[in-house]
């Protein structure tokens, strides 16, 4: 069975806030910290591989997005972006910069940069690649490597119009406590779909992080708050 599209996340029910779990702390939340935990991570089994059946029996195909630690002085922060409204896949959501791999590039972490320069007009030179986490299996047949890497401060960025409506930074603390994960039920016309988000209030307006960029966020949470 088609499982259904999700064109206003926002408003399928809460079934769910994890505010039981613990946030990860401030001191595993430094530059420092993360290189070295992501280091020292053997193989692991992520909380989310994926968000299950496809749409449209697509081939699968690979890509990978860029993680990017902004190294602000008041603590991290995640660059995101908010795709434009008419692109055929995840239209307006919020996504990391990133996309599929083509022939040339020589893996994942070629690809994230590649994309995100492009995307983003994010020059390389203020990017340093410090791990990478598992891959994730989206709905649209992608399979995702998410890239992480620290920022320099300093940058200026260059949005493609075409794709990128919108670039800006969440502080990674709020996004690493579960206080602030929601989770989702959607139904409709007998299929159901869950999912989950992390809505953050900007400094104009609210955005509704959710499906494969929460859910590796959630994985990346998993990873960080594991001794």
């Amino acid at each position: 069975m088609t499982r259904p599209a999700i064109t206003q996340p926002q408003l399928a029910p809460v079934t769910g806030v994890d505010d039981h779990l613990p946030a990860v702390p401030a001191a595993a939340l430094t530059a420092e910290a993360i290189r070295a935990r992501l280091a020292a991570a053997a193989a692991w089994t992520p909380e989310f591989a994926g968000d299950g059946g496809l749409f449209a029996n697509r081939e699968p195909a690979g890509a990978a997005v860029l993680v990017p630690l902004v190294q602000r002085d008041e603590g991290l922060s995640l660059l995101l972006t908010r795709r434009t409204d008419h692109l055929r896949d995840h239209a307006g959501q919020i996504s990391f910069p990133g996309g599929r791999v083509e022939p040339e590039d020589d893996g994942p972490v070629a690809t994230a940069l590649r994309e995100t320069e492009e995307e983003i007009g994010l020059p390389r030179e203020f990017i340093q690649v410090i791990g990478q986490l598992p891959v994730y299996s989206t709905v649209t047949a992608f399979q995702v490597t998410p890239v992480v890497a620290l920022v320099e401060p300093g940058f200026t960025l260059k949005l493609d119009e075409f794709e990128v409506a919108e670039a800006f930074e969440v502080p990674l603390a709020f996004l690493m406590n579960p206080t602030h994960h929601r989770h989702h039920r959607f139904e409709f016309g007998g299929a159901e779909r869950r999912f989950l988000s992390m809505p953050w209030q900007g400094p104009e307006r609210e955005y509704f992080i959710w499906g494969a960029t929460a859910a590796m966020l959630r994985n990346f949470y998993r990873l960080l708050i594991t001794v």
